[in-house]
């Protein structure tokens, strides 16, 4: 018969201990610790049967309890000022990938361009007692809006200034710039034009230069990059500046980021000049949602951020755990990533 009695609360199974996980491995709670942390003198089959009994039994370790023991909070926080996540997102699944079977974990905070804000996130951090923090930005040559230069806790610094005596970590911009040039010259192409973004930044300079460089060390003309703004619209802009007026124009455009890159081909499109059968263009960045939806698809370079945020993660963990390791910037090579819009080789 249907009853209107409330049904009884379902009360939560209290958490497997320590002793039920000896008891059912058959040895002594100090040993199932010692398995559990990797510690103590045992046989590797002892060892694993244990550890196989704790999985089966759903038994979680206190963390609370080894953060005191080890004096350690197994936690680590990425401070960034990236907005959109363009750059920190992928440099964090990176350090999340390098420590996350040493049992630690990452927290994101975003300090935009407040100086304030990145205070009260420091603070806060330093509440949680992180371990550590890896600084992040969405340019290499700015400091973020926080001074990192005196915690008590070690600091990484990756696709951000770094302060004197920290390590760094970036992309190599010369040698990804290097890939595109040589890539075109595999390719056949020799009048290659570049055309990037605004002057004040470091990176446009230093693959500037990249690019003259390869050029000169293969006999062919240099032009001067064009320089506007990181956006399609200065891409198109740039097509009309070199494709505007009869002459030899360009049969490759190496471009300083994928927005540029895709303004560019649209524009050429539009003028009835076939990419890559006329013109090739490559990229830089991988921003695949944009490089996947180009047509044709884009050639980019890839600065390999995922693989910047494990390196970081790693060298942060050194420190933490009392390892030196020598301070300065350390650059790390980019991809190229082949698609359409580069062409094939000649027959």
């Amino acid at each position: 018969m249907p009853s209107d009695a409330e049904p009884a609360p379902v009360s939560a199974k209290p958490p497997v201990t320590l002793r039920e996980v000896a008891a059912a491995s058959g040895v002594s709670v100090a040993t199932a610790s010692k398995a559990l942390n990797g510690q103590g003198r045992m046989t590797a089959e002892t060892r694993e049967r244990i550890r196989e009994t704790a999985r089966m039994l759903g038994f979680r370790p206190n963390s609370l309890a080894q953060s005191l023991l080890r004096k350690r909070s197994f936690t680590v926080g990425l401070l960034t000022n990236d907005t959109y996540g363009r750059f920190s997102l992928p440099l964090m699944a990176g350090v999340s990938d390098a420590l996350v079977d040493k049992g630690v974990s990452v927290f994101l905070c975003n300090v935009e361009d407040d100086q304030r804000l990145g205070q009260l996130h420091v603070e806060a951090m330093l509440d949680k007692r992180v371990d550590g923090i890896v600084a992040t930005g969405k340019r290499i040559d700015r400091h973020l809006p926080v001074d990192l230069s005196n915690l008590r806790i070690p600091v990484v610094y990756a696709f951000t200034q770094p302060d004197p005596g920290a390590v760094g970590l970036v992309s190599d911009d010369a040698g990804g710039a290097r890939l595109a040039v040589e890539q075109f010259l595999r390719l056949g192409r020799r009048r290659i034009a570049h055309v990037s973004g605004p002057a004040s930044f470091a990176v446009v300079h230093t693959r500037a230069e990249a690019y003259r460089d390869v050029l000169r060390e293969n006999g062919l003309a240099t032009a001067e990059p064009l320089l506007g703004a990181w956006s399609e619209a200065w891409g198109r802009d740039a097509v009309a500046s070199l494709f505007g007026k009869a002459g030899s124009w360009p049969d490759a455009v190496f471009c300083g980021n994928d927005q540029i890159a895709r303004g560019v081909i649209d524009a050429l499109r539009e003028r009835g000049i076939s990419v890559p059968e006329d013109v090739g263009v490559i990229g830089f960045d991988n921003w695949e949602i944009v490089a996947e939806a180009t047509r044709p698809p884009l050639t980019s370079i890839d600065m390999n951020l995922a693989s910047l945020g494990r390196e970081a993660g790693l060298a942060l963990l050194s420190l933490v755990d009392g390892q030196p390791a020598a301070p300065g910037i350390r650059k790390l090579p980019c991809r190229l990533v082949v698609r359409q819009s580069c062409g094939s080789p000649p027959q």
